[in-house]
């Protein structure tokens, strides 16, 4: 699908609470679409595209893997991801061993990462896939050598504890580690060599070390908003004034709309803004037949900017007053906002609620999903809608070899979403598209490179496991719902839809 294909003539669609007036064109010109910026600090960065859609049910491809026909998604690209930015004076690493102002890279450029291997990092060579600027609120860290590094509070550094961020999350949002003054950052800060010091084949291979100078002495605001840049790389970090760097990491994004595989996923997100009275017209259409419609399947509905342009509500009700049969599948806890919409839609028709929770490790979740609400909020939410009356499953996903799949992480997860009062759970094994598949590669090359040539023997070059390993790990989390008396789905059990006293619930996967 491409813009001339999603839109329709645009009208004016006013400015929402909050919203900056509309920005000016980007250089890749999307036709139809009133380009608007936020001046909440949870949005910045993020350009979002609102366009009168032509049309909001879709039939899925025949060729697609999934058990259902149709699907509503008022969005594309997600909010949930963070952007991760430094000035644009902030010297790189070049594979020669000079260095280089971020502003000043392009894509192509060879510069140095790390990979790391048991206790200790060693320099690589990598190249610059992807250059960005935006305009954020600025802090200053500075480190007991001297280096001083100017960064979003969103950025990421290396600690000897892993990464963390400039500052902590804004109230109302998942916590994630951030920096204090008691850590240090893992690098060599003013010590990294230079050209006339490299060793002979340059840094390729070598030990970063230094790490004893690099204490943090002092996190300061700026109090004013600075132009920041960032880099995609393939290491999926890069070195900043000597001090290993997180990147922002390209992944499988809304291509089809001629928008680019890496940060405009994150950054770029469509709004159909006419979605609720789309979905009232289509409806209405003689030859609508009133088949069940899937939500969440493709991008989460109910992800951070619903609670900005509050799309659903009106899709809702126009669900509601059709008695069209419906589902969700969602990892938002801000479904719980349309609680009573829900409960009214489920005494006409069939509502289907699952959330997805793959495992419940906090660490885990802060590496791999941070973007999203924490396993516990999303276990509330199962408890509160459970008390509400739906029957809710959850889809146990992605199960993540190496990482979730041990018997201990399965049995947590599975007693957790058993007290949260869930009816069942179905696992789901992690698949690997193209374009998540770079994304996921990346980050474990970054964070588990000891587990890299497993995935390789366990995907090859495809997108699933292998069959024997899904049968296998299905009967293990079978085996735990059983104990702890959650029904046995069988595998694809929850993608059906099946009929049931009103308020019932169908479950279905999002792949």
């Amino acid at each position: 699908m491409r813009w001339e294909n999603l839109l329709s003539a645009p009208p004016d669609t006013g400015t929402p609470p909050g919203a900056a007036p509309a920005a000016p064109p980007l250089p890749l010109a999307l036709p139809g679409a009133t380009v608007r910026t936020f001046d909440t600090p949870g949005f910045a960065g993020m350009t979002f595209y609102e366009v009168r859609a032509k049309s909001i049910i879709n039939r899925v491809p025949g060729a697609s893997r999934v058990p259902f026909q149709w699907t509503i998604n008022p969005y594309r690209g997600c909010s949930h991801a963070c952007a991760y930015c430094l000035a644009g004076d902030t010297a790189i690493l070049l594979a020669d061993g000079h260095t280089r102002p971020l502003a000043e890279l392009r894509v192509g450029d060879q510069i140095y990462g790390t990979v790391a291997q048991g206790n200790h990092r060693r320099y690589v060579r990598t190249e610059v896939l992807a250059h960005w600027s935006t305009v954020k609120p600025a802090y200053r860290i500075t480190l007991a050598d001297g280096t001083e590094l100017t960064a979003s509070g969103d950025h990421r550094f290396l600690t000897p504890r892993g990464w963390k961020h400039v500052v902590g999350a804004l109230p109302g949002e998942p916590p994630r580690p951030y920096l204090a003054i008691t850590d240090s950052l893992v690098g060599t800060g003013r010590a990294t060599p230079g050209p006339a010091e490299l060793p002979a084949g340059g840094l390729d291979g070598t030990v970063l070390g230094g790490r004893a100078v690099l204490r943090i002495r002092r996190i300061e605001p700026l109090d004013r908003e600075l132009q920041l840049y960032d880099i995609t790389t393939g290491t999926g970090d890069f070195v900043a004034n000597g001090v290993v760097s997180h990147n922002c990491f390209a992944r499988g994004t809304h291509t089809y709309l001629d928008l680019d595989a890496g940060r405009d996923f994150d950054s770029k997100v469509v709004v159909k803004v006419n979605a609720g009275e789309l979905v009232r017209r289509e409806l209405a259409a003689p030859k609508w037949s009133g088949e069940h419609i899937a939500m969440g399947t493709n991008v989460d509905c109910y992800q951070r900017a619903e609670g900005r342009y509050q799309l659903m509500p009106s899709i809702l009700a126009a669900l509601r007053d059709f008695a069209n049969p419906f589902s969700i599948l969602t990892k938002g806890t801000l479904i719980l906002r349309d609680l009573p919409l829900l409960q009214e839609a489920a005494t006409v028709t069939r509502v289907g609620i699952s959330m997805s929770i793959g495992f419940v490790d906090e660490r885990m979740w802060r590496s791999v999903e941070s973007g999203t609400p924490s396993p516990r909020r999303r276990l509330d939410a199962v408890r509160r809608l459970t008390d509400a009356g739906f029957p809710v499953g959850v889809l146990m996903a992605p199960i993540l070899p190496g990482l979730t799949d041990t018997d201990e992480s399965i049995e947590a997860t599975v007693a957790a979403i058993a007290e949260a009062g869930a009816v069942s759970v179905t696992p789901l094994p992690l698949h690997l598209r193209p374009g998540a598949r770079e994304w996921y590669a990346g980050w474990l090359a970054r964070e588990f490179p000891q587990l890299v040539p497993h995935y390789r023997t366990l995907f090859g070059r495809g997108s699933y496991l292998p069959q024997a390993y899904q049968r296998e790990l299905t009967a293990r989390v079978r085996m735990a719902a059983r104990r702890h008396g959650l029904h046995r789905s069988e595998p694809g059990e929850t993608r059906q839809v099946v009929p049931a006293p009103a308020p019932a619930v169908e479950q279905l996967t999002l792949l």
